[in-house]
């Protein structure tokens, strides 16, 4: 999720906006000359301005598509999902300056977010809210807890569609010298999927399932967790303990074992916030594939 429509939207809508309202007030060409004969810009002012203010309402203030375009959220989203969050379910916030202008609730345990990265403010990334400000986020042998109150996990038989589990990498560069091809990106994926554990969580009022690579632990050297900080409390890569700042947020994604979350760079600030992820509305498959609408539900 790496690129901001609103960079086009709403410099679009606001120049064609500006158009449209001078010919309402000075230069009078619909009026004058009547529809269909204005000049071009005029005509594109009142065909497409209204459309695409709609449009700029619904995106900034109501519902936002989005694409997903990593496995670090598998199982609960997968590569080619497409989904709606909800953006004001963090606030209001104005377009392209991010500044909240009404305040209409807070993430909760549990929840999917969507913010933009910290590190780099103009890419989107989804992850699942783990700590609220003011948290003591642990983990110790295996068990997740918040404010030492362990989050209930158990195990369970988990089988998705071959489909969804061979596209866990895609093909191309997976890492420095190591490229797949598409059958090797496959093969590699259902041998992945041969050895993955999955585990039910409860986190609030969200039920969800985890995933965890045995013998991997990709967070055993995350840059955030090794450093010293009054936030981390404490850290030796597979055991940690650490301390939400206020007005920020711990991050997690659902594949534990790739996903470089807060484990890796820290935390989520609240002005980073743009929603909450609520519906899976279609899959699509990598290449020349049509959409499927199979996965279609409400995100928990």
């Amino acid at each position: 999720m790496d690129f901001d429509f609103n960079l086009i939207l709403v410099p679009l809508t606001i120049g064609l906006g500006i158009i449209w309202l001078l010919d309402k007030l000075t230069f009078k060409q619909r009026k004058t000359r009547g529809r269909g004969k204005e000049s071009l810009l005029i005509r594109w002012a009142y065909d497409f301005f209204p459309v695409l203010a709609v449009v700029l309402i619904v995106r900034s203030f109501l519902i936002e598509p989005f694409n997903i375009p990593s496995s670090s959220m598998v199982p609960t989203l997968y590569t080619g999902d497409f989904i709606a969050v909800n953006k004001y379910a963090y606030g209001v916030r104005l377009p392209l300056a991010y500044n909240k202008v009404l305040d209409t609730g807070a993430p909760e345990h549990g929840d999917v977010a969507v913010f933009r990265y910290p590190e780099n403010p103009s890419i989107y990334y989804i992850k699942r809210v783990i700590g609220l400000p003011g948290d003591m986020v642990s983990y110790n042998q295996g068990q997740l807890a918040i404010n030492d109150v362990p989050v209930a996990t158990q195990a369970v038989n988990f089988d998705d569609s071959a489909e969804l589990t061979s596209q866990l990498y895609g093909a191309g560069q997976v890492a420095p010298g190591q490229v797949l091809s598409a059958t090797d990106a496959v093969q590699m994926s259902q041998q992945e999927e041969d050895h993955a554990q999955y585990f039910q969580e409860t986190q609030g009022k969200h039920q969800h399932l985890v995933r965890y690579l045995p013998g991997m632990n990709s967070a055993q050297y995350a840059p955030f967790l090794q450093q010293e900080s009054p936030e981390v409390v404490s850290s030796d890569g597979t055991q940690w303990s650490i301390k939400v700042p206020e007005g920020q947020y711990f991050v997690m994604g659902d594949n534990r074992d790739r996903s470089a979350d807060g484990r890796f760079w820290g935390f989520v600030p609240d002005d980073n916030l743009a929603g909450k992820a609520v519906y899976i509305w279609m899959h699509k498959p990598p290449g020349l594939k049509l959409p499927s609408f199979a996965r279609n539900g409400t995100i928990d």
